[in-house]
């Protein structure tokens, strides 16, 4: 699954239009994310460049915080147990699904 701040019917169309094979739980105003330290405000030159975009960040979130999720990632095993974590500050770097897919295979053996 994901988890992103975006409001629940546009996680619905981007699995629908991206035929994803996975849920998207939404995290409404980034609460859970904040928790974990995940989060980061936007600046300035970076609310600029999203405005350009054709995705209104503010709608789609469905809140005016100018806040995003850090790209992280978790393998959590069937007990609850976190297996592997991965997030970076930097937002342009992103866990590589190959990392995914390995720390996955780890929980079969």
């Amino acid at each position: 699954m994901a988890i992103s701040p975006q409001l629940p019917e546009h996680n619905r169309e981007l699995i629908r239009s991206r035929a994803l094979g996975f849920e998207i739980l939404s995290d409404r105003g980034n609460e859970v994310a904040t928790k974990f330290g995940l989060t980061f405000a936007l600046p300035a030159y970076l609310r600029a460049v999203y405005r350009s975009f054709p995705l209104d960040l503010t709608k789609y979130n469905g809140d005016a915080s100018w806040t995003l999720p850090m790209p992280a990632r978790f393998v959590i095993d069937r007990r609850g147990v976190i297996r592997s974590a991965e997030s970076d500050p930097d937002y342009t770097t992103r866990p590589e699904p190959e990392d995914t897919l390995a720390a996955l295979r780890a929980l079969r053996d």
